[in-house]
C-alpha cells in the first residue's frame, strides 16, 4: 500500500504533462466550436484515441495507480481543457467500468473493445441508470427486465434519461428491474448490443453546459438481448437475488444498503477532480487578466477587491485538490469511508467550482458576462458538478447519515 503523498512521482508527472499538452493544444482551441454546435465533437474523440488518452488501457493505467492519484489527476487535466470535450472523451468510461467491475471474463474481452472501436473508426458507450422519476431515487426504478427461459433472453422495457451518449452510442449498459420486491437490491445489468431492435433515442437535451457532451434520452421497447448479455451471468445473478430475499426475511436489508452505497462513494472523487480542472482553467484565466487589464492607470490586480478573490479562489481550488486527493488514496488504500470522505470530495469541489467560475467572471466584469472570453462557458459548465453523480443535496445527505449513524431524510 502506498503512502500518502502531495507530491507526484517522475511517471505521473511525465503522465501529467502529457494529458495537459493533449487539452491545450487539441481540447482547448476546440471549445468554444463544440459548445455552440451542441454536438459531439467526433474529431477530437478521433485525435484522442489516436495518441491514447481515448482508450481502455489509458484508464486502467490511471485506476491501478498505487497512490490512487492516476484518475484525478487525469481528469483534472482534461476538464481544465474543456469540461463539455472531456466528458465526451470520459463518458465512455462509465460504461466500461460497469462492465470491468460486474462482467465475466468473456464479456469484458467481447464487448469493451466495441465500446471503444479503433483510431479510424472511433465508437462511444452509454451508461443508463437515471430514469424520468427515478434520479437520487434510485428505488424507484421502473424499467423492467424480464427473462424469457425458452429462447434465453431478456426483454428490456422503459425510458432511461440524462444518459451520455445515450441513442448514439455503440454499446449501450443498461440498469434495469428483475425483482421489484428486492427494491435496490432487485436491480442487474444489461449489455445491449449494437443495433438492437427496440432501443432508440429518445429527447436529445438542450443543455445550460457541458453542450459539447451529448445527453439524452434512451426507450427500450420489447428490447431483447441474448441471455449472454446479462453482466456477470444469470447464475451469479440467482445467487445475489437468493440472498438478498435471505437477508431481506431476516431484517437485514438495511445493511446490504450501506454496503452498496459504499461503492458509489468510491465513484465521486474523480467528479470532484473534474470540478477543479474546470475550476483552475477559471481561476487562471482571470489571474491571468486581472494582471493585464489596467483601470485608473494601474492592473485590477493591484485593488484588494480583485486580489483578495483570486487568493480565496485559488485557497478554495487547492483545498478541493487535497479533499480529492485524500478520498482517492483511501479507496485504493482499502480504507473505509467512514466519514463520507468520498462524497465529502465531490460535494466541496463542485462547489467550490461554482464559486471560483462565478468570481472569474466578476472579475473580467463585462468581457466575463460575453463568449468571447472563456469563463462564461466554464460558469455554466460549472453547474453540472453539484447535480450529477449525486446532487449537493444528496452528499450532505450522505455525509450527515454517515456521522450521525441516523436515518435523515
Amino acid at each position: 500500500m502506498a503512502e500518502f503523498t502531495m507530491e507526484l512521482n517522475d511517471d505521473q508527472k511525465q503522465v501529467r504533462d502529457w494529458i495537459h499538452g493533449f487539452a491545450a493544444d487539441v481540447i482547448r482551441p476546440a471549445a468554444a466550436e463544440w459548445d455552440e454546435r451542441e454536438e459531439t465533437p467526433w474529431p477530437v474523440i478521433q485525435e484522442a484515441a489516436k495518441v491514447g488518452i481515448y482508450s481502455l488501457d489509458f484508464y486502467a493505467q490511471q485506476f491501478f495507480d498505487p497512490t490512487g492519484l492516476g484518475i484525478p489527476m487525469a481528469m483534472e487535466e482534461l476538464f481544465w481543457g474543456d469540461a463539455g470535450i472531456a466528458l465526451s472523451i470520459v463518458g465512455t468510461g462509465l460504461a466500461a467500468i460497469g462492465v470491468v467491475a460486474n462482467g465475466t471474463e468473456e464479456q469484458i474481452g467481447t464487448w469493451i473493445p466495441q465500446m471503444y472501436g479503433t483510431p479510424d473508426d472511433v465508437k462511444v458507450a452509454a451508461f443508463c441508470s437515471s430514469e424520468p422519476d427515478a434520479g437520487s431515487d434510485v428505488g424507484a426504478m421502473r424499467t423492467r427486465a424480464v427473462y424469457d427461459q425458452a429462447k434465453d433472453e431478456w426483454v428490456l422495457n422503459g425510458t432511461k434519461t440524462w444518459a451520455t451518449n445515450g441513442g448514439i452510442a455503440n454499446v449501450h449498459i443498461v440498469v434495469a428491474v428483475v425483482d421489484p420486491a428486492l427494491g435496490t437490491k432487485g436491480h442487474a445489468s444489461f449489455i445491449v448490443p449494437p443495433g438492437t431492435p427496440g432501443l432508440s433515442q429518445g429527447q436529445k437535451f438542450k443543455k445550460h453546459g457541458i453542450r459539447a457532451s451529448h445527453t439524452a434520452e434512451v426507450v427500450l421497447e420489447d428490447c431483447r438481448i441474448p441471455g449472454s448479455c446479462l453482466l456477470g451471468g444469470k447464475d451469479k445473478l440467482d445467487e445475489r437475488l437468493a440472498r438478498a430475499r435471505e437477508r431481506a426475511a431476516a431484517g437485514g436489508g438495511e445493511r446490504v444498503k450501506n454496503a452498496a452505497m459504499a461503492t458509489f462513494e468510491a465513484s465521486r472523487p474523480a467528479v470532484g477532480a473534474m470540478a477543479v480542472g474546470t475550476a483552475r482553467a477559471a481561476y487562471e484565466v482571470a489571474l491571468d487578466y486581472a494582471k493585464t487589464r489596467t483601470q485608473f492607470g494601474r492592473p485590477i490586480i493591484d485593488n484588494q477587491g480583485v486580489a483578495f478573490q483570486l487568493a480565496d479562489m485559488r485557497t478554495q481550488i487547492d483545498a478541493a485538490r487535497l479533499l480529492v486527493w485524500r478520498a482517492s488514496w483511501m479507496a485504493v488504500a482499502g480504507k473505509p469511508f467512514t466519514s463520507a470522505e468520498g462524497s465529502m470530495s465531490k460535494l466541496f469541489a463542485s462547489e467550490a467550482c461554482k464559486k471560483v467560475t462565478a468570481q472569474a467572471v466578476q472579475i473580467l466584469g463585462g468581457n466575463g458576462f460575453t463568449r468571447e472570453y472563456p469563463v462564461e462557458r466554464m460558469h455554466r459548465d460549472s453547474a453540472i458538478y453539484t447535480i450529477f453523480e449525486g446532487t449537493s443535496e444528496i452528499q450532505r445527505l450522505v455525509i450527515a447519515r454517515t456521522l450521525s449513524g441516523m436515518p435523515i431524510r
